[in-house]
């Protein structure tokens, strides 16, 4: 924990003195995304997008595997886990510090084990199981 905690701060640091900011790009696995309109679902889309977004400047890449789009129908932690896993692998073994968009805790967990570095949850722990 500790030594994914140290690269995310090193990298904030190095994106801080660098540019001021540290920029957040987003790959949405999803098929009703409502940022891309699913265009990332498949994995080799999902693959070029991670190449795309780090050549762009990207410090940090968020993976998402369920719409968070008001009136989104939940997703379950296996479909999430189909969708986002092989991404976060892809992103980890490019040096992307990565942050996975669920509010799951097995897909956090999952994710965590395959190299991400942070959760974002949109639902603001509303399973606290996620803390």
């Amino acid at each position: 924990m500790t030594r994914r905690l140290d690269g995310f701060r090193l990298v904030l640091e190095r994106a801080r003195s660098r540019r001021g900011v540290a920029l957040m790009g987003i790959c949405n696995v999803t098929p009703d995304s409502f940022s891309d309109g699913g265009r990332y679902l498949g994995a080799d889309a999902a693959r070029a997008r991670v190449d795309e977004l780090l050549a762009e400047g990207a410090d940090f890449v968020d993976v998402g595997g369920e719409s968070t789009r008001p009136g989104a129908a939940p997703v379950p932690a296996r479909e999430q886990l189909g969708r986002v896993l092989e991404v976060v692998r892809y992103a980890a073994e490019r040096g992307a510090c990565v942050s996975v968009d669920t509010t799951s805790p097995a897909v956090a967990a999952a994710c965590l084990d395959a190299g991400a570095s942070a959760v974002n949850d949109v639902s603001c722990l509303r399973d606290v199981q996620l803390a």
